[in-house]
């Protein structure tokens, strides 16, 4: 196993580190190898050789136990992090910078961030005046490697309610730019109601007119309740 990590493992430990904020209730903080699977889009034995290979390095990234899934282990969760704060802070200099389309920023980060050095990313940083949160909405680790904690709810989880919308996800750009469109951005205030099993209405802001949102969609925003 090479020692400098390669594109291909960052990917892994960043869509381990991504899985693990919604851990199953079976094995708790555990990733099942299915999911990993279908989030990457690679068969599920490749997922397993990959695995394996991290598992058994000098210097272990993952914990893994076939069958009962897998876990970063610290020096995996430090990689993890540095590539995300890469990511995001790249995503960031490209939206506010060069002004790219929010619809745009996901996929070019991703062929940016496993190849900055940290002179480059330092540079982004101060430039950018160190920002907590990228344009979606999600928050930057720290320097440090360090992640504040989320409180956000996914839409899907509320059936009604006033909220602030907290972050979008960023991995559907059409589903992004569609959201962009209405004004459902990180910070709008939203008023919900759940109209169906399977579709939910938004108000956002102001606004006496219902945006219909299909659960597929409304997964795709979290939100925070707002204080009273």
């Amino acid at each position: 196993m090479p020692q400098r990590s390669t594109e291909s493992v960052d990917n892994y430990l960043k869509a381990i580190l991504t899985l693990s904020e919604h851990p199953g209730e079976r094995q708790p903080g555990r990733v099942a190898s299915n999911a990993l699977a279908a989030h990457l889009g690679v068969a599920p034995a490749s997922v397993t050789n990959m695995l394996q290979k991290l598992a058994a390095a000098a210097e272990p990234l993952v914990e893994y136990e076939r069958h009962r899934g897998v876990l970063l282990s610290s020096s995996g969760r430090r990689r993890a992090l540095e590539i995300v704060r890469h990511h995001r802070l790249i995503e960031t200099f490209l939206y506010e910078v060069l002004d790219y389309p929010i619809e745009e920023l996901h996929e070019e980060a991703e062929r940016l961030e496993h190849f900055i050095s940290e002179r480059f990313e330092e540079r982004i940083a101060a430039k950018l005046g160190h920002p907590t949160t990228d344009p979606h909405g999600h928050a930057i680790p720290s320097l440090e490697g360090e992640m504040p904690p989320r409180s956000s709810m996914c839409l899907t989880d509320v059936s009604e309610g006033t909220f602030i919308v907290d972050s979008l996800s960023d991995r559907d750009a059409p589903i992004l730019r569609s959201l962009k469109a209405s004004g459902l951005t990180p910070g709008a205030k939203v008023r919900v109601t759940r109209s169906q099993a399977d579709s939910f209405s938004v108000r956002i802001g102001r606004s006496a007119t219902p945006l219909d949102l299909p659960a597929e969609v409304a997964r795709e925003v979290r939100i925070l309740p707002i204080a009273k």
